[in-house]
This record gives structure tokens, C-alpha cells and sequence, in this order.
């Protein structure tokens, strides 16, 4: 299957450890720390292409995620690829962090460029390359989150003939870009914002 176009605006370039944020409380250690997941993931990219047999665009690496969540592989709506990781989460947890989330972030990104989109974010494809990465294809860390707060989902407002419905950000992007929700009450396509007056009254 060919390769989907992935614009890489920071192909060619190691990101600084400091990519993104820093709060005053960063260490010298939590540093050494972005820098060795940097090491990492570059090691576990060059190991994927051989996997895929393609060539593997580096994608933008951010130490910018908050919250609970301790990675995430995103594509934004222009076509660009990127790994962000939780350095609050990286200076606690670092060996199982290296070992565990930087293979979970780097697998989503080979099986998006090996299958596409039309996938199931932690399928069969996805739980192999973990494997062939050497990782154990779990779905969510165990890391200790204490003190952290978990991150709040955006909800957009839709409605249909029958009624309201809330959509994340992840779904209302992808209407964005041409997809279509139906409502399973009515059959009714989803459409953004709230029911008219008239339709509320009916």
C-alpha cells in the first residue's frame, strides 16, 4: 500500500528538548530525560522503516502534552504529522516511559503510514508493530498521575430532527473535513450548532 502523503515541516531537524513549554519548575534531569525520549524515538523511527520497508519521515516531536495522558500521535488537517509527549509523566516514570510510551507513539505513527486512516487506533496492526517494536502492545500506561489534572474534552454542539448531540473535537475536525454522523434515533445527518427555535418547538 502506498505510503499517504505526510508533509513534515521539521524533516531534517532534531527538535530542541525544550520543545514546548517549560514551567520553572524543569530540571537539569528532566533535560537529559527529553533528550534521551528524543534518542529514543529517533532509534525506534529508523527501526520502523526497516518494518514497513518505506521511508519514514521524521514528524514534529513536542514535549507539550499536559494532563494525564502520556503521549499522543496526532495528523492535523493540513496533512502534518506529529508525536507529543508528557514531560511531567517522562521526569516521573523514565525508563518505563521510554519503554513503553515512546514504542505506543511511534507504532500509531508507522501504521498511519502503512495503512491510512481507515484503521482502528489500537487494532491488530497497530498491537504488531508494538510487538516488532518490542513493547508490549498495551493500550493505556499505568503510571502513577497523582497531582495532575486530567485533561478537558471539548464538546461541540449538533443536532438532528429529534434532537442535540455533543461531538468532541476529534469528530466535529473530521466533519470538518468532509465526514458525516448520523443520528441512530432518526437516521437524520448531524448538523453543527444548535436546533432552530422552530425545530426546538416541533
Amino acid at each position: 500500500m502506498a505510503t499517504p502523503g505526510v508533509p513534515t515541516p521539521d524533516a531534517g531537524h532534531d527538535p530542541s528538548p525544550h520543545s514546548g513549554p517549560r514551567s520553572s519548575a524543569d530540571t537539569g534531569g528532566d533535560h537529559a530525560a527529553r533528550t534521551r525520549a528524543l534518542a529514543r524515538t529517533s532509534e525506534l523511527l529508523a527501526a520502523g522503516s526497516a518494518l514497513i520497508q518505506e521511508p519514514v519521515p521524521r514528524p514534529r516531536i513536542a514535549f507539550d502534552l499536559r494532563g494525564r495522558s502520556a503521549g499522543q500521535f496526532r495528523v492535523d488537517s493540513r496533512g502534518y504529522a506529529s508525536i507529543r509527549y508528557n514531560p511531567a509523566l517522562l521526569a516521573r516514570h523514565e525508563a518505563d516511559f521510554l519503554a513503553q510510551t515512546v514504542p505506543h507513539e511511534v507504532a500509531h505513527y508507522l501504521a498511519f503510514l502503512r495503512f491510512g486512516r481507515r484503521i482502528r487506533p489500537h487494532g491488530p496492526q497497530w498491537q504488531q508493530l508494538m510487538r516488532d517494536l518490542g513493547a508490549d502492545p498495551r493500550r493505556c500506561h499505568d503510571f502513577d498521575v497523582s497531582g495532575l489534572t486530567a485533561r478537558r474534552v471539548r464538546r461541540h454542539p449538533y443536532h438532528c430532527r429529534c434532537g442535540e448531540h455533543a461531538l468532541t473535537s476529534i469528530r466535529h475536525h473530521r466533519v470538518l473535513r468532509g465526514v458525516s454522523y448520523v443520528c441512530r434515533a432518526c437516521g437524520q445527518a448531524l448538523r453543527p450548532g444548535r436546533p432552530p427555535a422552530a425545530e426546538q418547538e416541533s
